[in-house]
């Protein structure tokens, strides 16, 4: 049945979604080790920036005539709203998109930029769902769900379709794991195509109510979640979902954050590639993959992330790889004293980026000057030399960070 479905979607949906590109990864591949061939399934090159314009599309294509005179809504603060507002365009049905008054400004201008009504409502998801059922009762609008739909499912399940067209030896195929429409749709048609075929779920540490329902084989709400991955960030599995999941899945992994953070940037800095965090989760999990000579696709979920925070987490990222420190340094207040520390960093390697001088911070306000000063370094080995040739040099530094 699943295969079916979502070869008919992949027929409704072909003329208009991006075939993304799976690229293989020699770094990845050298990070999960054991003959491994790791694969890049770029759902971040996607028209709308992530794989749920696939779901979308194929929903509201199928809703009647009529349906779509009464237009659609949805409750999203991400990627599903910019899919909505995106393919309710295309298919000229108005589209009412709820989200939470926290939502960042870049994504509420972005779904409305694809031609999205948006409604602020409330702090939380949880508002933003029951205003927008409110709408489809009211007004009769069609509710287009996240996840926990068939359409839905079948959808994003062309991701699966595309990359068994495009490696026919797949393996194993590891998929980030939020509300679980994503992997249910891959898994049906993989499993339908190559039972053999392995697929393994990932979700954060702060955020894993399908990890916890699928391990205690029941339905599991979270009180609260915490992670930096927010599209993946979940606190109840959907029904339909879990019951697909808990027949096709494998296994399902948990990553920590700063596990994100850096496969983030390895993505980045080696491939070029910008992804949102929720969107590397399958790379997090590449070292607790326990098996050898296979090949491996990593679905990079989607790409939507504001310039601010990727800034924020490059700079956090570079300090715990040892690439950038910061740290102060105690001088007497007298000309010369900063040609002098520039010199050794100079011999050292060290490239400043930035210096902060501070009088008032020094022990001897009057007589000395606190310098903290910013320095992009080659790891932790050159932090530590740094350290001890200042201490040689007479000076007593204190790191920052």
């Amino acid at each position: 049945m699943y295969l079916e479905q979502v070869k008919n979607a992949y027929d409704t949906i072909s003329d208009v979604v991006v075939k993304t590109p799976l690229l293989y990864s020699p770094v990845f591949s050298e990070m999960c080790g054991n003959g491994n061939k790791v694969y890049l399934k770029c759902e971040n090159l996607q028209l709308t920036g992530a794989y749920k314009l696939r779901g979308a599309l194929n929903k509201i294509r199928k809703l009647s005539t009529e349906q779509k005179s009464r237009g659609v809504v949805c409750a999203s603060a991400g990627n599903h709203a910019q899919g909505v507002a995106y393919a309710a365009t295309l298919e000229k049905t108005n589209a009412i998109i709820v989200m939470p008054e926290t939502t960042p400004y870049l994504k509420v201008q972005a779904t409305m930029d694809f031609g999205g009504k948006v409604i602020l409502k409330g702090k939380f998801y949880d508002d933003a769902y029951k205003k927008a059922c409110e709408i489809s009762k009211e007004e009769g609008a069609t509710f287009i769900h996240p996840f926990d739909d068939i359409d839905i499912i079948a959808g994003q399940g062309t991701v699966g379709l595309e990359i068994l067209n495009q490696l026919d030896d797949c393996d194993i195929i590891v998929c980030p794991i939020g509300g679980g429409g994503l992997i249910s749709g891959i898994s049906t048609y993989a499993k339908s195509v190559n039972p053999n075929i392995k697929i393994i779920g990932v979700q954060a540490d702060g955020a894993s109510a399908m990890a916890k329902s699928f391990e205690e084989k029941k339905l599991i709400a979270l009180d609260s979640i915490s992670t930096i991955a927010e599209g993946i960030a979940v606190k109840r599995p959907g029904k339909l979902t879990f019951e697909i999941i808990k027949e096709y899945v494998n296994q399902i992994l948990r990553v920590k954050d700063s596990v994100i953070v850096d496969r983030l940037l390895v993505l980045l800095e080696k491939h070029k590639l910008v992804a949102e965090t929720s969107g590397v989760a399958s790379l997090a999990a590449l070292k607790d993959i326990d098996v050898k000579n296979k090949n491996i696709v990593c679905v990079i979920s989607g790409g939507n992330i504001d310039m601010l925070t990727l800034s924020a987490l490059i700079n956090s990222g570079f300090v715990s790889r040892g690439r950038i420190f910061c740290f102060g340094v105690e001088l007497a207040n007298v000309p010369g004293q900063l040609l002098n520390v520039s010199a050794l960093l100079t011999k050292l390697g060290g490239n400043i980026i930035r210096l902060e001088h501070n009088q008032a911070k020094a022990r001897n306000k009057y007589q000395n000057v606190q310098l903290e000063i910013t320095v992009e370094t080659n790891g932790f080995s050159h932090i530590q030399r740094i350290k001890e040739a200042f201490e040689e040099a007479g000076y007593f530094i204190t790191p920052q960070y």
